[in-house]
């Protein structure tokens, strides 16, 4: 009898449960708040602004987080600037050849070549004319001409300052300048 009792039982929580289910409707959320959030409009009206509107322009002066501005114009004459006076922001105990040579390989070499001689594919193939090498008497490269051309570009070279943060940048100047040496043996 009591056995029966408990079929009945478990029968009747197991119908109760398949009977609560229908798929013609949705079921029943728990803290339905945490599924459904709010919506907040982005440009509403609110006076915890001094213009009433919550998007902004950022206020003048700031530097957005991350970004070191770098002051030297993109000119002929802060070419120059650069080349003369521009030193390693990197000391000898941060240069990495691991870290600059890979760089170089990915944006440079295609060009530029793996020793820095100026015969890289796109040379080779005649796609792009007149890279120099590194060792070029009469270009006499430097820390700041190299870190000023991978910023701004020059001539068909484009800017990597996207592609490359400051300190990428550095390592790959230090790589150049040790490509440099290599060449001047």
């Amino acid at each position: 009898m009591k056995s029966i009792i408990k079929i009945s039982i478990l029968a009747l929580v197991v119908v109760s449960i398949v009977a609560c289910k229908k798929d013609s409707r949705p079921n029943y959320e728990y803290m339905p708040n945490m599924y459904e959030s709010l919506a907040y409009e982005t440009y509403q009206e609110s006076d915890a602004f001094a213009n009433g509107v919550e998007a902004q322009l950022p206020a003048e002066g700031t530097i957005s987080r991350g970004y070191t501005p770098f002051d030297i114009e993109n000119t002929t004459e802060g070419y120059n600037l650069a080349k003369d006076s521009l030193q390693m922001k990197l000391d000898s105990t941060k240069v990495d050849y691991e870290k600059g040579g890979p760089l170089y390989a990915v944006y440079c070499a295609i060009c530029h070549g793996n020793k820095g001689n100026g015969q890289g594919k796109l040379v080779k193939r005649e796609k792009i004319l007149g890279v120099p090498s590194y060792d070029d008497a009469g270009r006499a490269i430097t820390a700041g001409s190299v870190y000023h051309t991978i910023y701004y570009g020059k001539n068909t070279m484009g800017s990597y300052a996207n592609q490359l943060n400051e300190e990428e940048r550095w390592q790959v100047v230090a790589y150049v300048l040790k490509l440099k040496a290599e060449l001047e043996k």
